[in-house]
C-alpha cells in the first residue's frame, strides 16, 4: 500500500473523536517521520483494537489495516 493509503487510514483515526486514538493519530500526521510518534500510535491502535475491535462499528476494520500499514512503513 502507498504512503497515501497510510495517511488516509491515520486521518480516519484522527477524525474518530476517541481520545485514545485521535490524539496519537493527529500527532503522527503532524510529524510522520518520528519513530516515537509511530510507536505511540501503534500502541494506541492496539489498545483500541483490544477495547473496541469487535463491536461491529466501521472502525473495527481500520485497526488491523492501520497496524499493518504502520508496521510496514
Amino acid at each position: 500500500m502507498s504512503n497515501q493509503a497510510l495517511k488516509d487510514v491515520v486521518q480516519k483515526l484522527a477524525d474518530s473523536g476517541w481520545d485514545l486514538i485521535d490524539a496519537p493519530a493527529k500527532a503522527w500526521l503532524s510529524v510522520t517521520d518520528c519513530a516515537d510518534t509511530t510507536a505511540k500510535l501503534i500502541a494506541a491502535v492496539e489498545q483500541a483494537n483490544k477495547e473496541c475491535g469487535s463491536c461491529g462499528c466501521e472502525m473495527d476494520s481500520l485497526y488491523g489495516e492501520a497496524l499493518k500499514l504502520l508496521r510496514a512503513a
